[in-house]
């Protein structure tokens, strides 16, 4: 059969603008010209089949469909190796992202971006996910180490859209939709069910602290002290001290007012809207690409909104022959409404997450008439919220979260942009040189308000105002040489580059507000705080690299690159980063060339070293000192950090061994990769002796090493594939171990809080007290006791079915329990179209390791002054020789029972249906005479449905394992539609 091929072009991205592999237009009675599928990689593009490195391609098309704010939730599950924590649904907020598992302890270990062809360290919400064409997920040395001393955590590749030859498109595309929870609550008991319980603990506790104290007696004790003693509210129509008798609720009692649920008037149901239109289109010299946006996301926690504007416009012009420039501007506006201050998620107070879940059920947010009983009005017919006089100590008495939600402010404003160009000259047909700059400006405006009504700023008010101004320059130079000789292919880069950041900060507060409705700081009388300093950093570097291959078959890579990072002294400022890589096409041997059940085989390896100095001081080499305090009448200075002038980079060495398959035309393909990764020189914040007489007790050295070693597999196929019905599915699976090797400077070991840090464990392991369980006698909280007192006898130590135990907290043992990695991680999805309907789903999921759910220890408390409690807790111990884990309720006994022990860590398995969406496409024909060459409508979802070991657990928010009381994810659900011109 004869068949004529049409002309077509593919673009891909090399250094800061596009090469293009061409097919060529020919008639044939075989098969078509190959075209060499080409990748993004460091400083420029390279085959993908003579790559020895680790890099996954992740196109526009697998996440163009889905209803994201931020590019970082389309890495969730997109590569095997790499982690992504949940992040919050704080509307505009950013996933953190690991790659090959911890790079550092104390300093950065989020991966490096790169935009366009220059380092990127702005918001990822700043980048609108529209504009972006694909990023690329570098992992080994050989990929990441011409980054050097940025790459030790992986590097990400950001190329946006270009204008490609040929007509000009117009493209408009919109979504709307609903924005809610994707996690459900804990279980929490109701009013009813509340009193007895704290009925109870009270009567044990009376039991237990006062000797000889009758059942009679005990019971009178905690019906006289259950509200006015303890609860201090009695929301039902009996007296205070008939509302329990007997560990019963009075049957007679009925409730005065039910509106007691504070989640409802913190929730609302959110709405999200985007809107994009974009132009791109090119002549033989000069494409063009141009793009707005709008993105308005209001989210299911009232007062936090996220608004963006964005414009782009990039260029690329054949000016000559032999010269080529390219030019990109993108312009970015974010407002932000945090409905919490993000650095204090579980501030006692101020945040909403944790007093709504921890409220009891005896409390209403809102005020009541004490005779009516009915709701309290204000002069504007709103109602008026209860002020907490009448709450336990536990439940935030003297104040109201949703009235301060509603009264503070705490607005956010970043104003970005985000430049690029460069030029290219062709010297002759095999050196090329071109240069890159990138400039990068981020002014941010933070302004929070505290009403003078209730809370931390009453009764008089502040005000605080927060302005930073990041810029960043970057300009390289490269030099790149390309020369065939017969089957030997080789290419030299050389390049230099110059990065420069520079932070200025100036934060501004006031309290004493004289005039309502005004938050400004010339509206209040009393400075408190006014700071201001600039930061400076610098780095230079030269680099190169050589990649060699023979036929495609035999494959060497090469880099090294000199880095000098101005947050080191001069004498160990500079340092070398390398990395050597090689591979073997298999499928390029004789033997295989022809084979149509192999279509790509390919062993390959790589060793290198990178480095990292990401820490959040540049000055770790020199003493500082803290300005502006008053000594008597005369300005004083204080010590601010000591310095180690011998610290240097972190360096992180790795060894990657993988093998890239394909059979039967690529129909199945995936990959399988063995890593070792080694961290050597960690820096530690260490503690500092507080005779030292620093206040920030720590100092910045280099005192350890750890490694990070795991497996990674990726599969993908097609199942079914022909004219008019497609089928595909994808799996990728990862494993991660984790050791610290090392530690120096006479330090045995770190305990920071569950964790405990020593040679020979994870830094995520847990090092906890060692819960026993529940003395089936008396329904005591017992522990295994410490070795060290193994063989003693005393009244707090017993023997429970043959174990030595205890109920004293400083007898009980510690010990490692477990970690918070997992065994394995990944995701796995499928794409199902027929016809012009289109369907594609992706779940994520995690087998093995452990969350510490504080969340649930202050909800299993065995006594609580208002605070409240988990369903599970009416489980608890009630009758000698009752099998139980849930200790008494007991005044006496709480303390112990829910001390930071094992018993709070709960398995981390989930499985996630992270997005899904169903698309129809418009048959091309039938819309033609509308002008449409395109029209495509979908729905689409995010977070739409999870399964974990506990219903309110969300273990993926944390690497560390640690849950907090934060904004819990969002589902999102939008209908759509796109259509082209």
């Amino acid at each position: 059969m004869r068949l004529s091929l049409m002309t077509t072009a593919v673009l891909f991205f090399a250094g800061g603008h596009f090469v293009e592999a061409q097919k060529a237009k020919r008639d044939t009675t075989t098969q078509e010209t190959k075209i060499d599928e080409v990748v993004v990689v460091a400083y420029g593009s390279q085959k993908k089949e003579t790559l020895v490195g680790s890099n996954t391609e992740i196109k526009a098309k697998q996440f163009a469909d889905r209803p994201i704010t931020n590019i970082g939730q389309a890495i969730d599950g997109a590569s095997p190796g790499v982690n992504v924590s949940t992040g919050t649904g704080q509307p505009g907020s950013a996933p953190s992202v690991q790659i090959r598992g911890i790079g550092s302890y104390n300093i950065s270990s989020a991966p490096l971006y790169v935009v366009d062809g220059v380092i990127y360290t702005g918001s990822l919400s700043a980048l609108n996910p529209n504009d972006i064409a694909s990023f690329n997920i570098l992992k080994d040395a050989a990929s990441t180490s011409l980054y050097g001393s940025a790459a030790a955590n992986g590097v990400i590749l950001i190329t946006t859209k270009s204008g490609r030859k040929g007509t000009d498109v117009l493209n408009f595309s919109m979504s709307t939709g609903y924005v809610g929870r994707s996690i459900p609550e804990y279980d929490r008991v109701n009013a009813a069910q509340y009193y007895p319980l704290i009925w109870e603990a009270l009567r044990n506790g009376r039991l237990t602290s006062v000797p000889g104290t009758t059942v009679a007696a005990a019971n009178a004790y905690a019906s006289s002290n259950l509200i006015s003693g303890v609860l201090k509210t009695n929301i039902y129509n009996v007296p205070d001290n008939l509302l329990v008798v007997n560990g019963i609720l009075n049957p007679e009692a009925q409730l005065k007012y039910t509106d007691l649920d504070w989640q409802q008037p913190l929730m609302k149901t959110g709405f999200r809207q985007n809107y994009e239109l974009n132009y791109s289109g090119g002549t033989n010299k000069t494409t063009y690409f141009a793009s707005v946006s709008y993105t308005n996301e209001l989210g299911y926690i009232i007062k936090s909104d996220f608004e963006r504007f964005t414009a782009k416009l990039k260029a690329d012009s054949q000016i000559k022959s032999w010269l080529k420039v390219g030019t990109s501007l993108n312009a970015v506006s974010t407002y932000g409404n945090n409905s919490v201050d993000g650095a204090n998620n579980n501030a006692a107070y101020i945040n909403p997450y944790r007093w709504t879940r921890f409220m009891g059920p005896i409390y209403s947010p809102y005020a009541h008439d004490p005779s009516t009983f009915a709701n309290l009005y204000d002069i504007s017919g709103n109602l008026m919220f209860d002020a907490g006089n009448a709450r336990g100590a536990d439940a935030a008495a003297g104040r109201n979260v949703i009235q301060e939600t509603l009264l503070n402010k705490d607005i956010s404003k970043n104003y970005y942009i985000i430049s690029r160009a460069y030029a290219e000259a062709k010297i002759d047909q095999y050196l090329t040189i071109s240069t890159n700059v990138g400039y990068d400006i981020r002014n941010n405006r933070r302004s929070t308000y505290g009403n003078k009504i209730i809370g931390d700023a009453a009764p008089a008010g502040s005000a605080e105002k927060t302005s930073i101004l990041e810029q960043t320059l970057t300009f390289n130079q490269l030099l790149n040489y390309k020369r065939k000789f017969g089957k030997h292919n080789m290419e030299f880069l050389l390049g230099h580059e110059n990065y420069k950041y520079q932070y200025e900060y100036l934060y501004g507060y006031k309290q004493g507000q004289v005039v309502d409705d005004n938050d400004e700081l010339i509206n209040f009388v009393t400075i408190r705080s006014l700071p201001s300093w600039t930061d400076n950093y610098r780095k230079e570097s030269a680099f190169s690299r050589i990649n060699y291959d023979f036929a495609s078959k035999y494959l060497l890579s090469g880099s090294i690159r000199w880095d000098g990072s101005s947050r080191f002294k001069e004498d160990v400022r500079w340092h070398s980063f390398w990395s050597l890589g090689a591979g073997w096409r298999v499928k390029g041997e004789d033997f295989l060339l022809s084979s149509g059940t192999v279509s790509e085989l390919k062993l390959r390896g790589s060793y290198g070293e990178v480095g990292n100095d990401n820490t959040n001081s540049y000055y770790m080499y020199q003493n500082t000192f803290d300005l502006g305090y008053n000594n008597g009448a005369e300005p004083g200075i204080l010590f601010g950090y000591l310095a180690d002038p011998k610290i240097t980079w972190e360096s992180n060495k790795q060894t990657d061994i993988g093998v890239d398959f394909g059979f039967l035309n690529n129909r199945i393909s995936g990959s399988v990769e063995y890593y070792n990764r080694i961290t050597d020189g960690l820096i530690f914040q260490v503690p500092v002796p507080v005779s030292a007489g620093v206040p920030n007790s720590y100092i910045y050295k280099n005192v350890g090493a750890m490694y990070n070693r795991g497996l990674e597999i990726s599969l993908s196929g097609d199942v079914i594939k022909n004219e008019n019905f497609q089928w595909s599915l994808n799996v990728n699976a990862s494993t991660l171990k984790n050791q610290i090797t090392k530690l120096s400077d006479g330090i045995t070991e770190i305990i920071n809080g569950t964790k405990k840090i020593s040679v020979g464990h994870s830094v995520y392991d847990y090092w906890l007290r060692q819960w026993y369980g529940v003395d089936p006698a008396d329904g005591s909280p017992l522990f295994l006791v410490a070795d060290e007192l193994a063989g003693t006898t005393a009244s707090d130590i017993r023997t429970v079915n043959g174990t030595l135990v205890t109920t004293n907290l400083n007898k009980a043992k510690y010990d490692y329990s477990g970690t918070a990695i997992p065994d394995l991680f990944g995701s796995f999805g499928t794409s199902v179209s027929y016809k012009n309907w289109s369907l594609s789903a992706m779940f994520t999921y995690q087998l093995g390791g452990m969350t510490y759910d504080s969340n649930y220890a202050s909800l299993m408390s065995s006594y609580s002054q208002g605070g409240a409690l988990s369903t599970d807790i009416l489980g608890r111990w009630t009758t000698p020789g009752q099998i139980t884990d849930i200790p008494a309720l007991n005044t006496s006994t709480y303390v112990s029972s829910n001390a930071a022990s094992s018993r709070w860590l709960v398995k981390s398995d989930f499985i996630s249906l992270r997005q899904a969406s169903l698309a129809y496409s418009f048959n091309p024909k039938d819309i033609a005479q509308y002008g449409l060459t395109s029209f495509r409508i979908l729905i689409s979802g995010e977070n739409l449905w999870s399964k974990t070991a506990r219903k309110g657990l969300e273990p993926g928010q944390s690497f560390n394992g640690t849950a907090s009381n934060r904004y819990t994810p969002s589902r999102i659900i939008t209908i759509g539609f796109n259509v082209s011109f």
